[in-house]
């Protein structure tokens, strides 16, 4: 597992950690990795791996879909919100 070294916090932002801690009867490092957790950026799919999803979504499409015209069904779902 990896490490990190993060300098210049702010007293008060810990000291908000250290309160959190405590409250949630965990350590501040335990504190502070759930919180990392759980602002964990989304991993976004690749321009590459959206075509490729595309093509197999477009794959499983029938044929006969194509021909719907949805124009009128979005219209009336708009006007009844």
């Amino acid at each position: 597992m990896g490490q990190v070294l993060i300098r210049n916090l702010d007293d008060a932002l810990l000291t908000d950690y250290r309160r959190a801690a405590k409250n949630n009867g965990r350590s501040l490092e335990a504190e502070l990795r759930a919180a990392l957790a759980q602002g964990r950026p989304k991993n976004r799919p690749s321009v590459e791996e959206l075509a490729e999803l595309s093509q197999r979504l477009w794959a499983m499409t029938p044929e006969s879909a194509a021909v719907v015209d949805s124009t009128s069904y979005i219209r009336s779902m708009r006007d009844d919100r």
